[in-house]
């Protein structure tokens, strides 16, 4: 379990493919430090366990199923990923309760970064749209947000200058892929609906 709030921001220096997926080399100095082989780290977003660590770099396998469902499978060397360790039994809880589950991969189509309100709209896979709601959380690549609105098969959230200067949003483009979690509460008030045939 995350809370979405960013620790650091690594660098892939390695991508290299496996037998079931790919498996990648994350460098980020001091980051791993007391960090060991089985330890659950979200890389945008997405929850893998660290085969190995080695000084300044950790190791993640990444199987096809993941690879396929999330944008981890476009990464090479030089591209910068949002790290984030996994929550321990006491720590404080900023952002949402995020699970590393990615539901599905969203396209920024418009950014306005007007200094007074930067405000970016993504459009993400269909399936996802029922559980995006206004108000409601959202990560995105790993960050805790909340959706400030959804029409026409997109939301939108605001960014405060912070969440683009310390994790990797701040320097995408409109056309980039994302992956997106949607709220755990929303996703279960949905499928409890659905079940009931509402």
């Amino acid at each position: 379990m995350f809370s979405g709030i960013i620790d650091a921001i690594g660098e892939i220096t390695s991508a290299g493919v496996t037998a079931t997926g790919r498996r990648l080399a994350v460098t980020a100095p001091g980051y791993w430090v007391g960090v060991g082989d089985g330890a659950s780290i979200a890389i945008d977003g997405v929850c893998l366990t660290v085969v190995r660590v080695a000084q300044d770099t950790a190791e993640f396998d990444v199987v096809a199923e993941t690879l396929r469902r999330t944008t981890l499978g476009e990464l090479a060397a030089g591209s910068r990923v949002n790290l984030q360790k996994s929550l321990a039994i006491g720590d404080r809880v900023d952002g949402h309760f995020v699970q590393g589950h990615v539901d599905a991969m969203a396209t920024i189509v418009k950014i306005n970064r007007d200094s007074a309100d930067a405000r970016w709209w993504f459009q993400p896979d269909e399936a996802a749209l029922p559980y995006i709601i206004p108000k409601g959380g959202i990560a995105i690549d790993g960050i805790s947000l909340t959706v400030v609105g959804v029409a026409d098969g997109a939301f939108d959230v605001a960014l405060i200058p912070t969440t683009l200067a310390r994790t990797t949003l701040g320097g995408k483009r409109v056309g980039d892929r994302v992956n997106i979690e949607t709220d755990i509460l929303a996703r279960t008030v949905v499928q409890y609906l659905r079940s009931l045939g509402k």
